[in-house]
């Protein structure tokens, strides 16, 4: 990692993290997405967010032969022993529909307790960054944010479980933040703070 990065592929087919990771990279780093190649992902076999993020950014680096930053990250609730955590993204299904994974969340925390409703429900999202180039993982980082679960969704801007999610110290959920705000405050930015000082 001693020779600057000028070209650097970002490991995702979920436009909203793609948006997202964009952001955060410095402009002077010129960035493509698996989209640009056509490249479907990885078969995702391991058993937490790091190995996961490894297993992406390796075998798309391999694919396009660039260095890759992959994110891996999902929702734990503590409730729900840390589910969906890894799976969070298979919640939503084939067409990753997340009304059908927030449905699903509130289904199994009503089938949990009954009245969680008026109780709080703590959760965090965590996202693992990892940087490969072909089959050498360089970096690998975890980021999180700790909050609780909203009892319904609310807002239309972010994507996921943003519109149940509403970070500690705060009373609106991601999903009603500004992406600005968002950003500056989610696991991927703290993420992202340790991972910079590589790009």
């Amino acid at each position: 990692m001693k020779k600057k990065i000028k070209k650097l592929l970002i490991g995702t087919n979920n436009i909203g993290k793609l948006r997202e990771i964009r952001s955060l990279i410095p402009k002077k780093i010129q960035t493509f997405s698996t989209l640009d190649f056509n490249l479907k992902s990885p078969k995702e076999n391991g058993k937490t967010f790091k190995q996961n993020s490894i297993i992406k950014s390796k075998y798309f680096s391999k694919k396009t032969n660039l260095i890759c930053l992959a994110d891996d990250s999902g929702l734990e609730i503590d409730i729900l022993n840390k589910k969906p955590g890894i799976y969070s993204a298979r919640w939503a299904g084939k067409n990753k529909d997340f009304k059908i994974a927030i449905k699903k969340v509130f289904r199994k925390l009503s089938d949990k307790d009954k009245n969680w409703k008026k109780k709080t429900i703590k959760a965090r999202f965590m996202c693992a960054l990892s940087i490969s180039y072909q089959n050498k993982n360089l970096v690998s980082v975890l980021g999180k944010v700790e909050g609780k679960i909203s009892n319904k969704a609310k807002g239309k801007n972010g994507f996921g479980y943003d519109p149940i999610f509403i970070p500690n110290n705060q009373k609106k959920t991601f999903g009603q933040m500004s992406s600005s705000k968002k950003y500056r405050m989610d696991h991927r930015f703290k993420a992202f703070k340790k991972i910079k000082k590589f790009l």
